[in-house]
C-alpha cells in the first residue's frame, strides 16, 4: 500500500466512520485494560490508535491491525467516550479497500460474499445442523425467527447449540419458525474484519428476506448476531424486536414454562463480550444457572471485567499461538476456581474455550457448555 501523508490518513479514517479518533488524548487507559496486556502479544489497542493517527503504512502486513478482537473493554474505560471500535473498523476498512488484510480473512469474506457464510461451506448445508429434529418453518403467523449463527449451522461442536434451542423452544411452547438456506450471515465480523461492501450485502440480503417473510421478533443463538440486529441493521432500515437465547430461556424459567431442576455441578460463567459489554446482559444466564440447580462458583475476572475469549473482530479465522490466546487463561481461571464446568452463551467462546481446554489438557477437570445445553440437561 502507497504511503499517505499522516493527515490523510486520519480523514479517511474519520471518513469512513472513526470520527472520534482526534478525541484520543493518549492517555493509556485503554491500553491499560487491553487483554493483550496479559499475554506475551504484540498488540495494544494504543498502538493500534496510535496508528490511525500517524499513519498505517507497514503495519498491515504484519497484521497489528488485526490483533483487535472489538472486546470493549478500551472503551468502557475511556475518559473521553471514545468509540475505540469504530476506528479499528475504520482503519481495517481502508486497508481492505486495497485488498491486503490477513490471508485467513480473505478467505472469510470471500466466502461471505460467495456463500452467505464465514465457513467456506456450501449453502445448501446451512440446515444440516437441524438433521433429525422436527424444526418448524417460519411462516405467517410464527411469532418468532430462531436465527441461528453461522458457527453453530456449519461447526459440528456449536451445533449442539442450536439443537438445545429447538428442544428448548418446543418445550415450552413457543411459537418460533427458522428460514434456513436463504439466510445469510449476519455480518458482523464481517464488518469488524473491514470488508463495508460485504457487510452491506449481508445485512441487505437478510433485511429483505426477514421482510418479506413478516418477521417481527428474532432470537438469535449468537451474542454477535444480537448485536449487528439490535444496533446496525436498523441504519439499513431493518428495525426488529431481538432477544437473545439467554434472555428467551430466562424469560421462560421466570414464567415456569421451563422447569429445570437437579444440575448441581460447580459452575462458572464466562460473560461473552458481546453479550455483556457490548449488550449489558449480565444477569439473565446466571438466572438460567441458578434455577437449573448449578453451584455457582466465581472466577477471578466478571462481568465487566470478564476476560475475552480472544475470537471477536475476526480472529476466530486467525491462527493464535496457545500461550497467546486469551482463553488459554479463561479456562485456567476457571480450574483454579474449583469450577467442573465453565458456562457461557456464546458459539465463539465455546470454540476458543474448548480449544484451549484441550490445549491445557484440562479435558478431565473441566467442561465447556453452552447454557441452552445446561438447561435441556436439568429439564
Amino acid at each position: 500500500m502507497a504511503q499517505m501523508p499522516f493527515y490523510e490518513v486520519n480523514q479517511a479514517i474519520v471518513l469512513t466512520g472513526g470520527e472520534d479518533l482526534n478525541l484520543c488524548m493518549q492517555c493509556g487507559l485503554c491500553a491499560g485494560l487491553c487483554p493483550w496486556r496479559e499475554v506475551e502479544g504484540e498488540f495494544y489497542v494504543r498502538q493500534m490508535i496510535r496508528m490511525g493517527q500517524l499513519g498505517i503504512e507497514g503495519y498491515e502486513s504484519d497484521d497489528i491491525l488485526y490483533g483487535c478482537t472489538t472486546c470493549n473493554k478500551c472503551v468502557i474505560n475511556c475518559p473521553r467516550g471514545v468509540k475505540i471500535i469504530d476506528i479499528m473498523r475504520s482503519m481495517r476498512s481502508i486497508i481492505a479497500e486495497t485488498g491486503a488484510i490477513p490471508g485467513a480473512l480473505k478467505t472469510v469474506t470471500g466466502s461471505c460474499h460467495s456463500n452467505g457464510n464465514p465457513w467456506s461451506e456450501p449453502r445448501d448445508k446451512r440446515m444440516d445442523w437441524a438433521q433429525g429434529l422436527d424444526v418448524p418453518t417460519f411462516q405467517e403467523g410464527t411469532e418468532y425467527l430462531l436465527f441461528v449463527c453461522c458457527t453453530s449451522c456449519y461447526d459440528q461442536r456449536s451445533r449442539k447449540i442450536a439443537r438445545a434451542m429447538v428442544d428448548l423452544l418446543k418445550k415450552a411452547g413457543v411459537s418460533f419458525g427458522v428460514i434456513g438456506q436463504e439466510e445469510s450471515c449476519c455480518g458482523e465480523s464481517v464488518r469488524k474484519i473491514g470488508d463495508e461492501e460485504g457487510f452491506n450485502k449481508l445485512a441487505g440480503g437478510n433485511i429483505s428476506l426477514f421482510k418479506n417473510k413478516g418477521v417481527k421478533k428474532i432470537i438469535t443463538t449468537s451474542p454477535h448476531c444480537l448485536y449487528t440486529f439490535r444496533n446496525e441493521y436498523p441504519d439499513l432500515g431493518g428495525e426488529f424486536e431481538v432477544v437473545h437465547s439467554s434472555q428467551m430461556l430466562a424469560r421462560l424459567v421466570r414464567e415456569g414454562k421451563l422447569k429445570p431442576a437437579g444440575f448441581g455441578k460447580k459452575t462458572a460463567y464466562h460473560d461473552p463480550c458481546y453479550l455483556g459489554r457490548h449488550s449489558e446482559i449480565f444477569d439473565d444466564p446466571r438466572e438460567v444457572l441458578q434455577a437449573a440447580g448449578a453451584e455457582m462458583v466465581e472466577m477471578e475476572r466478571e462481568r465487566k471485567f470478564s476476560l475475552c475469549c480472544g475470537g471477536g473482530g475476526g480472529r476466530l479465522w486467525m491462527e493464535t499461538e496457545p500461550e497467546q490466546r486469551f482463553s488459554y487463561l479463561r479456562v485456567q481461571e476457571a480450574a483454579d476456581a474449583g469450577a467442573e464446568i465453565l458456562a457461557t452463551a456464546c458459539p465463539y467462546c465455546i470454540s476458543m474455550l474448548e480449544d484451549s481446554v484441550k490445549t491445557r489438557n484440562l479435558d478431565e477437570k473441566l467442561q465447556i457448555k453452552d447454557l441452552s445445553e445446561i438447561l435441556q440437561e436439568s429439564c
